[in-house]
């Protein structure tokens, strides 16, 4: 083997494994779209942006999580269900709430009281969502096999959206 050669092959094996990487696009895709028209409806029924708040949004025939919501006929919240979440430094999250492992649409990730991460109740696996991670998986068969939650996007809206949450 020549020297680029050589040279090219181990610098192909440190970048394949001094890297780990995680899948989040093991949910299928569902249409996302959570309007928030004013900071008025941001104050009543988004996160307060305090270190470690979060919120559950559930749209669909059968549910309606905030029930007191203004959700309207555009508005969806992706396979599982929105997961709004500030971190530590306060900034905005938002994950789909179907579990990765289970990738259907009412197993969900929970929060148990005083739980500084996610939990789904089938397998168990644990996830990353108010520390630096965003989403990774921090334990269980999620971690075994990198599959973090599937991220959403959030931005300003124009002159009538304060916050609107896409895909």
């Amino acid at each position: 083997m020549t020297k680029p050669s050589l040279l090219s092959l181990l610098l192909s094996l440190l970048l394949l494994t001094s890297c780990e990487s995680v899948d989040d696009d093991r949910i299928p895709y569902a249409e996302v779209r959570l309007t928030f028209p004013t900071v008025g409806d941001w104050n009543i029924y988004g996160v307060k942006g305090d270190a470690a708040d979060s919120r559950r949004y559930i749209f669909t025939r059968t549910e309606r999580i905030p029930a007191d919501f203004p959700y309207t006929s555009l508005d969806r919240t992706g396979f599982g269900g929105l997961l709004l979440a500030t971190d530590v430094l306060g900034e905005l999250h938002v994950y789909d709430l179907a579990c990765p492992v289970e990738a259907r649409p009412t197993t969900r990730i929970e929060i148990p009281a005083g739980a500084t991460s996610a939990r789904c109740p089938q397998c168990g696996s644990t996830f990353d969502i108010y520390g630096a991670t965003h989403g990774n998986p921090l334990s269980g068969p999620a971690a075994d096999r990198g599959y973090a939650l599937r991220r959403y996007h959030v931005s300003s809206g124009g002159p009538t959206e304060y916050r609107v949450i896409t895909h």
